[in-house]
C-alpha cells in the first residue's frame, strides 16, 4: 500500500478537481480529505456517512460568576487580553480571544475558572462510488487542524490495511501551514499542482522546500497551463532545475467547472475530452513511478 498526497502552494490551483479526477482512475483506493479547514471533496464524492466522530479541539476557559471575587489576577496574567470586565461588574472571558493556554485557570485563587475542549469539530467515515472515504468538518475559527488531519489519515490507513487497498489518495490543504505539514508527514509521494502565475510559482517553491525537507519523492502537474504560456515555460525550467518530474500539463477546460457543478469528476463528465486523457496520463505515469522507481526502493 502506498500513500499519495496532492498539494498546492496556493488555493484555487485545481488541487481538489484533480484529486476527484484521479479518484475516477484509481482502483482499490481509500480516499482522504486532509483539507479539514475548508473541506470540499465531499461535494463531488457525495458520500454516504457510516460513522460520525467528535474531534476535541482547543481549550476554552470560562468564569463561574458565583465563585469569582473579581480580584483581577487572571486578567493581569492573560497575555491575550481575553478577560474583560462586564458593564454591570464581574469578569468574563471572550472565547474568540482565548488561546486555551489555561494560565488563568492555574492562577485563580478561588478556582472560579474552568476550561473545556471545543466539540465543534467532527470527522466521518463514509462510502462513496469511488471507494471508502474519510473526511472532516471544522467549526468556524476552530484550532488544531493539524491534529485533525493526523486523525483522519490514521483512520484512512486503518481502513486501507483492513481492505488490502493498494493506495491511499489524500486531498491536502493549500499552503505550507500546520495542516499541510501533517498531510506530508509519512506519506510515500507528493503530487504538487501548480498554477502558471507568479504567485503560483512562488508558493510552489515554498511547498517544494517543505516537502524536500521530509525527503519525500515529489512530482508535479501544471494545471491551466495555457492561461499563461510564458509562466508555464518558467515553471517547466524550475522543475527541471529542481529535478522534479513533470507528469503532465493540463489545459484550462470549462468542462472542469461544469463537472463540479454536476457533482462529477471531469473523467466521469467527459470521458473522451483532452483533459480526461491527460488526467489518465498523470495516473499512468504516477502509478509507474510508485511501482518501479528506485525512489521507492525503501518503501
Amino acid at each position: 500500500m502506498k500513500e499519495v498526497t496532492i498539494l498546492s502552494g496556493k488555493g484555487g490551483a485545481g488541487k481538489t478537481s484533480i484529486t476527484a479526477a484521479l479518484a475516477s482512475c484509481m482502483p482499490n483506493t481509500v480516499f482522504c480529505d486532509n483539507d479539514v479547514d475548508a473541506a470540499d471533496l465531499h461535494l463531488v464524492f457525495n458520500p454516504e456517512v457510516k460513522e460520525t466522530h467528535t474531534f476535541y479541539g482547543a481549550w476554552v476557559a470560562s468564569i463561574n460568576g458565583d465563585q469569582c471575587t473579581n480580584c483581577g489576577i487572571c486578567r493581569k496574567h492573560c497575555h491575550f487580553d481575553a478577560i474583560h470586565y462586564k458593564e454591570g461588574g464581574g469578569l468574563y472571558i471572550n472565547p474568540f480571544q482565548c488561546e486555551g493556554c489555561r494560565l488563568c485557570e492555574r492562577v485563580c485563587p478561588t478556582r472560579a475558572i474552568t476550561s473545556e475542549q471545543s466539540t465543534n469539530n467532527h470527522w466521518f467515515v463514509s462510502d462513496s462510488r469511488f471507494g471508502p472515504f474519510v473526511h472532516a468538518k471544522m467549526g468556524p475559527g476552530e484550532e488544531n487542524s493539524g491534529k485533525l488531519v493526523t486523525q483522519v489519515r490514521q483512520k484512512a490507513q486503518e481502513i486501507a490495511k483492513n481492505n488490502n487497498a493498494d493506495f491511499i489518495l489524500n486531498d491536502g490543504p493549500p499552503g505550507i501551514g500546520c495542516s499541510a505539514i501533517s498531510s506530508v508527514t509519512g506519506t510515500n509521494a507528493v503530487l504538487v499542482v501548480i498554477e502558471p502565475t507568479r504567485s503560483g510559482l512562488h508558493d510552489a517553491e515554498r511547498l517544494v522546500e517543505l516537502v524536500q525537507s521530509f525527503e519525500i519523492p515529489l512530482f508535479a502537474v501544471i494545471n491551466k497551463c495555457d492561461i499563461n504560456e510564458e509562466m508555464t515555460a518558467v515553471i517547466e525550467m524550475y522543475l527541471q532545475e529542481m529535478n522534479i518530474p513533470l507528469l503532465e500539463k493540463i489545459p484550462f477546460d470549462t468542462r472542469m467547472v461544469e463537472s463540479m457543478i454536476d457533482r462529477k469528476s471531469i473523467v466521469e463528465y467527459s470521458e473522451s475530452s483532452e483533459t480526461t486523457k491527460r488526467i489518465r496520463s498523470v495516473w499512468q505515469k504516477l502509478n509507474t513511478e510508485l511501482n518501479y522507481s528506485s525512489l521507492f526502493s525503501k518503501i
